[in-house]
């Protein structure tokens, strides 16, 4: 058996593993919460990390606390955040209490252990480690913290440097005309620079869009203590702990002008949540296109060839899946599904508190985690390395009955239908067929049907 430590909580005395930094209330939690085996993310204990680090510093500056608890606090946040080991001190699984308490106060635990140690006399989780705070005030300002410096320092990098692959991409393919297709049906010829530039632009709508929303999303609850009026807490605290916080993010940070919404809702991040999903969707589209553009080799469009990353069968010999662009589209799939989540959680604001905290949290990070790591993968191993393949571009654009939309304005919407028809019967260029049908000179009709023109 593994050996047990005896700690007491305002419940009683409970068995501990011997190793453990944590105390009795996170076991509770663990006792109680045998869901799904998922610990919320890394990032969002990192961001505790610094939410607490910040809280003692403003304590400390404040008077609240004595230098040298507030700097052993600091100092065993700086601890853990940099061994991975102690991270595996956070084991209480996402689905737990919804206010995310089990969660601060496994964090308060460990960080009153360790600072314990440094400072050769006991500090308290609930009355040093967690001054000036409340589980209720913490954990929507962890969630604005982890998600604010994800979307800032891996999102917003992993959408524009999309932006940037698909631009120089469509520099470099301007001169390739391919056949469009609406309804999946052939249609009016286009540049291929046309629909990759029209990939950047979406893009870029999502990341303005994200862009907007930063500053709602550093706006923080914590100040706000139990139930938003502050109770406990200096009244200068949260103008200082965001100050703290700033100088170790490097981000701008506010207190909220209401600390009573951030805590009774999840507004901001149910609107991130929205973006989020609207940017999967236009990764899937993307994804979808160039797996379609990719079909074949030889019965399907092979407009392009995609990179080859991997053998695509375990039966078929030579065969070559898009890995990528199926990937791209799972990943959207869940962010899609998260988004879901997210938006029933966020309808869980109960008078002054919202109850689905750590829900909120775990889904809201993964999904910008997926759509950063799915860009990058797009761009670097699908968009950036595609080869075009121009001579299959080329005929199937000369076969294309379509193009006789452009004799519309001269010979009329209804004889133009008679020569497409007539070129889908016979399987001839439209330009042979067009000038068997009309008295417009060959000369004339070369220059109607170019398909460069009509791009």
């Amino acid at each position: 058996m593994n050996e047990t430590r005896t700690e007491k909580d305002s419940m009683g005395e409970l068995a501990v593993p011997e190793d453990a930094l944590y105390g009795a209330q996170t076991q509770r939690a663990i006792n109680n919460f045998p869901v799904s085996g998922q610990r919320l993310p890394e990032s969002f204990i990192r961001a505790l990390l610094q939410v607490k680090s910040a809280a003692a510093q403003a304590n400390s500056e404040l008077g609240t606390l004595p230098s040298p608890t507030a700097q052993a606090i600091c100092d065993a946040a700086l601890q853990v955040e940099q061994d991975p080991d102690r991270l595996n001190h956070f084991p209480v699984d996402v689905f737990q209490t919804g206010s995310g308490t089990s969660t601060n106060m496994n964090m308060n635990e460990v960080l009153a252990t360790l600072a314990s140690r440094t400072l050769g006399e006991s500090v308290s989780p609930n009355d040093d480690v967690n001054a000036s705070q409340s589980s209720n005030d913490v954990i929507p300002t962890a969630i604005h913290v982890s998600a604010s410096i994800l979307v800032a320092e891996k999102l917003l990098p992993a959408l524009t440097h999309l932006i940037q692959v698909c631009q120089e991409k469509a520099a470099t393919t301007e001169h390739y005309i391919k056949t469009g297709r609406t309804h999946l049906m052939d249609a009016m010829p286009v540049r291929l620079s046309q629909p990759i530039n029209a990939w950047a632009g979406l893009i870029e709508m999502h990341l303005n869009n994200i862009k907007a929303l930063q500053p709602q999303l550093q706006s923080l609850a914590q100040g706000g203590t139990a139930v938003g009026t502050g109770v406990n807490a200096p009244a200068e605290f949260a103008g200082v702990f965001c100050q703290k916080l700033n100088c170790a993010t490097g981000l701008e940070f506010t207190p909220a002008a209401d600390p009573f919404t951030h805590i009774s809702s999840q507004d901001t991040a149910v609107a991130l949540s929205g973006q989020l999903k609207a940017c999967a969707v236009s990764l899937i589209k993307i994804a979808n296109d160039l797996r379609w553009m990719n079909s074949g080799p030889l019965t399907g469009l092979s407009e392009i060839e995609l990179e080859a990353l991997q053998p695509g069968s375990s039966i078929m010999p030579g065969k070559v899946n898009p890995v990528i662009p199926e990937s791209t589209v799972m990943a959207g799939y869940q962010v899609i599904g998260n988004d879901t989540a997210i938006t029933l959680g966020g309808q869980s604001g109960n008078f002054e508190l919202n109850v689905c905290l750590p829900l909120i949290a775990h889904n809201l990070i993964s999904s910008i985690t997926l759509l950063s790591n799915s860009s990058v993968l797009l761009a670097d191993k699908a968009i950036k390395t595609f080869k075009v393949n121009e001579e299959h571009l080329n005929a199937s654009v000369a076969r294309n009955p379509i193009l006789v939309t452009a004799l519309n304005p001269i010979v009329g919407y209804l004889k133009a239908a008679e020569i497409a028809k007539a070129a889908y019967a016979s399987g001839r260029p439209i330009i042979d067929v067009a000038a068997d049908m009309t008295d417009i000179d060959r000369s004339e009709l070369e220059q109607l049907l170019d398909p460069k023109k009509l791009t």
